[in-house]
């Protein structure tokens, strides 16, 4: 649609062609933008959507304009390493998802932690409390995590789990994929895309970190009953660092010669990207699941050095957290803290 838009000398999109794209005349669009005279919602709101469609540059000032009489709420968010590709794709889709609420003005607050100890997590969890009114993070689960969460909960502040539950019972919901169902299907597809059956591998990034847990957990349990052909080793803690992942697959792959499956539970996948490619292995003699579709992941599909990799549907992962997350701040927090499991995506090399 961009391409037909009439641009100014300067480049930017004129108020004619966003009336025109709107569907309304030039004056509504200024009574949009100056607040002159009461224009309908459902027109503010179409003259909105088409400046927001064709990246009209007053946008923001629309928006003000359209939601002014609108409550305006404050969410926090709490994402692990700003230095992932993951995460920084999460902390950009929750940031839209936030300004595509419809019903309220959304205010988006995201940090980062570099470092998973309980001082680290609770010390942001208390900082973002303090100005959000409903908060939503990825971490380990520690009993300070919990004592914290249970904290916030009593102010009347709802807290949310992201990808990994923690504080079971006490925050407000989870919302996530179901992760014994993606440690099983990491296990089926390994026990197919194998070339024999023979020793797997799994790395897990610290055992605090349920999501990671589980996932082990079903991984082993599909091999032990429906592939005991294979022998899978026991899990490796890697913090979920490329540079630990990257070492302990060198040595992997040195000790054991028959190892024929691997599956990083949790980050680091790059680290043992990198150490295949320099093994010169493929996915053709040793099959390997990773998590999440980033630029390194789908590199290696294409390269043939990973196998698959099972994804969250980040858009929804964001949609549904905010929804859940006004609610609770317009409704109060359920009487019963629920999990919300999103179905995965599933990217192989043909499909990426």
């Amino acid at each position: 649609m961009k391409d037909s838009i009439t641009t100014s000398g300067r480049g930017r999109v004129t108020i004619k062609a966003l009336a025109d794209a709107s569907g309304v005349s030039v004056a509504t669009v200024d009574r949009v933008l100056n607040g002159r005279l009461p224009v309908r919602e459902e027109t503010a709101r179409r003259v909105y959507d088409a400046a927001r469609e064709i990246g009209y540059h007053a946008t923001g000032l629309i928006r003000q304009r359209v939601f002014e009489d609108l409550p305006h709420y404050r969410l926090g968010f709490l994402l692990q390493k700003p230095d992932q590709a993951f995460y920084q794709s999460v902390a950009a889709t929750f940031a839209d998802a936030c300004e595509n609420i419809d019903r309220a003005r959304v205010t988006c607050s995201v940090d980062f932690v570099n470092a998973s100890t309980p001082t680290v997590i609770t010390d942001k969890l208390r900082a973002l409390a303090a100005r959000n009114q409903a908060i939503a993070l990825v971490a380990p689960d520690y009993p300070a995590v919990t004592a914290a969460v249970e904290d916030l909960q009593q102010r009347g502040i709802a807290v949310f789990s992201l990808l990994s539950d923690f504080a079971s019972g006490v925050r407000t919901g989870y919302v996530g994929l179901n992760n014994r169902k993606v440690g099983r299907s990491a296990a089926w597809l390994i026990a197919r895309a194998a070339p024999r059956p023979g020793k797997v591998a799994c790395f897990v990034g610290s055992h605090r970190f349920q999501g990671h847990e589980v996932r082990e957990i079903g991984f082993r349990s599909y091999f032990r009953e429906n592939a005991p052909g294979f022998e899978v080793l026991e899990a490796m803690i890697n913090l979920d660092t490329p540079e630990i992942t990257h070492e302990a697959t060198l040595n992997l792959l040195e000790q054991h010669k028959d190892l024929v499956g691997l599956y990083p539970c949790g980050g680091g996948m790059e680290g043992a990207i990198a150490a295949l490619r320099e093994a010169g292995r493929s996915s053709g003699d040793l099959a390997m699941i990773v998590n999440e579709l980033t630029p390194d992941s789908r590199q290696a599909l294409s390269d043939e050095i990973v196998t698959a990799a099972i994804s969250t549907p980040v858009l929804a992962l964001a949609e549904q957290t905010v929804r859940m997350m006004v609610n609770a701040i317009e409704r109060g927090q359920p009487d019963v803290p629920g999990q919300t499991f999103l179905p995965f995506d599933l990217f192989i090399s043909e499909n990426i």
